[in-house]
């Protein structure tokens, strides 16, 4: 969690969307330091009262810490194996999923919710 600073009390409204989706009022962002990517953090206590903290930062996930360890140790380790980025690799890619169309804002099927 990111160390406690001085809050000054703020009462926003947001509103969700059909996917469950919220955008994190600007005053709620300036008091947490929020940027793009970050990750927040939801806390309920007994009262039924829900607190919202950033998270904290990717590096203090353990999984992913040695998830990036094993990577280290076999770029370090195998460094033939890596390979510069091809335009044939994005167009593969685009072929698999190039005629898919995606609604960010249309509501969840029953079974995703």
């Amino acid at each position: 969690m990111v160390a406690s600073a001085k809050i000054t009390p703020v009462q926003e409204v947001s509103k969700l969307t059909d996917r469950y989706q919220t955008t994190v009022p600007r005053g709620v962002r300036k008091q947490l330091n929020l940027r793009k990517g970050d990750q927040l953090c939801y806390r309920l206590d007994g009262d039924g009262r829900v607190y919202i903290e950033a998270a904290g930062q990717a590096e203090d996930d353990p999984a992913l810490g040695a998830f990036l360890n094993l990577l280290e140790t076999d770029i370090a380790a195998h460094p033939e194996r890596l390979a510069a980025f091809d335009g044939g690799l994005r167009e593969r890619m685009q072929a698999l999923v190039g005629g898919s169309d995606v609604d960010l804002d249309a509501a969840l099927s029953l079974d995703d919710e």
